[in-house]
């Protein structure tokens, strides 16, 4: 992927590809789970899961940009790096909808559908805590992938050709914006889901479910044309802000469809206020 020269556009692509980042299945599958335990044991964390986590996971965004930005006069990304990042992104994407397609046609008529990611599936049991920092330790354990590390090298050393080790680190904080801001919002809608855990919010998570699973398969049927196609690939040349900002659209719009139908329910301490007034 070639990174723009400009550097506000370059700022706002990295933030797109942040918040890009934050929608990751395995993002969302995560901040379920933390969200989930956090309602039973403590749960006045719960909203804050999405956020502790961004947050972890951030930092190591920023050690890898430091590292890269100091270390770029001796090292260059290889030229390798993003079509085994391309190659790997695809079957997991692929992967990731079909898994979440499933959960969206297993689960109980009566369950709130739980997102299903890879690394999520494999590390569920560091799900269970409750301490802030424990959850941001969860959420940079995450960012040792291969995604969010190539991810982070490749801006980084674009970023050090604008001015060297502290531009990289404001291309760090830029991503790790985005990612907070979506993870952020997941989060809060997941803990006020599961609160609620009533007709209209099964219906929202099954919506966010299949919109999850059916932008998987569009991203992933995407990269595969690019890789497969010259002709795709100069297309998309110029166009990763574009393409990246709509998936982010596509999946807002989901999560305001899915809230749309799960509206404000009334609380049970409201209806005894209401009916000690009546």
């Amino acid at each position: 992927m070639e990174l723009p020269t400009d550097w506000i556009a370059l700022l706002t692509l990295v933030f797109v590809l942040g918040a890009k980042h934050g929608l990751d299945a395995d993002h969302l599958a995560t901040i379920d789970g933390l969200t989930r335990f956090n309602l039973r044991r403590c749960a006045g964390h719960a909203r804050w899961c999405g956020s502790l986590f961004s947050l972890g996971h951030g930092s190591i965004v920023l050690l890898i940009a430091l590292g890269v930005g100091v270390a770029s006069d001796q090292w260059q990304v290889p030229n390798w790096l993003e079509s085994v990042g391309s190659s790997i992104s695809i079957v997991f994407l692929t992967l990731l909808g079909w898994l979440n397609l499933r959960a969206v046609l297993t689960t109980a008529p009566d369950a709130v559908v739980a997102p299903v990611g890879l690394k999520a599936g494999l590390l569920a049991r560091l799900q269970s805590t409750s301490h802030p920092l424990a959850i941001a330790a969860v959420g940079a354990l995450f960012a040792l992938s291969f995604d969010t590390v190539s991810q982070a090298a490749l801006f980084a050393v674009t970023a050090t050709r604008h001015g060297g080790v502290g531009h990289a680190l404001v291309l760090g904080l830029t991503f790790t914006a985005g990612m907070l801001a979506m993870d952020g919002i997941n989060g809060l809608w997941i803990a006020r889901l599961l609160r609620r855990a009533d007709h209209h919010a099964r219906i929202a998570s099954r919506v966010m479910g299949l919109a999850v699973a059916l932008i998987s398969f569009a991203v992933a049927g995407f990269g595969l044309a690019r890789w497969l196609r010259a002709d795709v690939a100069a297309w998309y040349d110029g166009k990763e802000l574009v393409v990246g900002a709509s998936v982010i659209v596509l999946l807002s719009l989901s999560f305001l469809a899915a809230r749309s139908l799960a509206p404000q329910a009334s609380t049970p301490s409201s209806s005894r206020l209401s009916a000690s007034k009546r």
